[in-house]
């Protein structure tokens, strides 16, 4: 293993640490689901994003999205990597409107999942969100 390839392991545990704590901050009265991530800017930041549910669930936004939107409101617009934590068994996955979000901001970008006990899965944007809608069709 390369000195990159052990630097980027080390950057991605850093950032699955930043999804889990995000994690804690999660407001989920309703399903008890708490989902926690972490975006990765180009710039080397990370912004950290947690679920947070409203009684009519509509309203309710996803760690993700939360993660980008701060990412955003603080000027980055480039992204490299996302991590997403929840304590499931099976992996969690983005929702399709946090997949639609991540596409438009992150590209195809590194999708780590997580669970509070260890697990974790790598896959790249393209395999969880083929044939996107993006602005290439506007």
């Amino acid at each position: 293993m390369s000195g990159s390839e052990v630097l980027h392991d080390v950057q991605r545990d850093d950032l699955i640490d930043a999804a889990r704590e995000a994690r804690e901050n999660a407001h989920a009265p309703f399903s008890k689901f708490r989902v926690g991530a972490a975006v990765r800017a180009a710039s080397g930041r990370v912004f950290t994003g947690c679920n947070v549910e409203n009684a009519t669930y509509g309203l309710t936004l996803c760690a993700e999205r939360v993660a980008i939107f701060k990412a955003v409101s603080e000027g980055e617009r480039k992204f490299e990597s996302v991590a997403v934590v929840a304590d499931t068994d099976r992996l969690t996955p983005p929702c399709g409107a946090c997949r639609q979000i991540l596409w438009e901001f992150c590209g195809d970008a590194e999708i780590v999942l997580a669970n509070l006990q260890g697990k974790v899965e790598i896959h790249q944007m393209k395999h969880l969100f083929p044939e996107p809608f993006d602005s290439s069709f506007l």
